[in-house]
């Protein structure tokens, strides 16, 4: 659970990196992908590093898609 939390918040300062009008939509859409998944296998350590992984990328992704167009501009 600690480290759900520690990824978790991670997200959360990645979204605070994204332009101010998207963050609520963003940190909402977060917050839902934690809860669905809060029934993962504890005991699956492994599923569980793939699962965060899987968050990590999806974010840094998210944020490129919005940050890099702006630097363009």
């Amino acid at each position: 659970m600690e480290k759900a939390l520690r990824v978790y918040g991670g997200v959360l300062r990645l979204v605070r990196r994204l332009p101010k009008e998207t963050r609520p939509y963003y940190a909402k859409y977060a917050r839902e992908n934690f809860v669905n998944y809060r029934e993962a296998e504890v005991g699956d350590s492994k599923a569980l590093d793939e699962l965060f992984h899987r968050a990590y990328n999806h974010s840094i992704w998210v944020l490129n898609k919005w940050i890099n167009p702006l630097q363009i501009i």
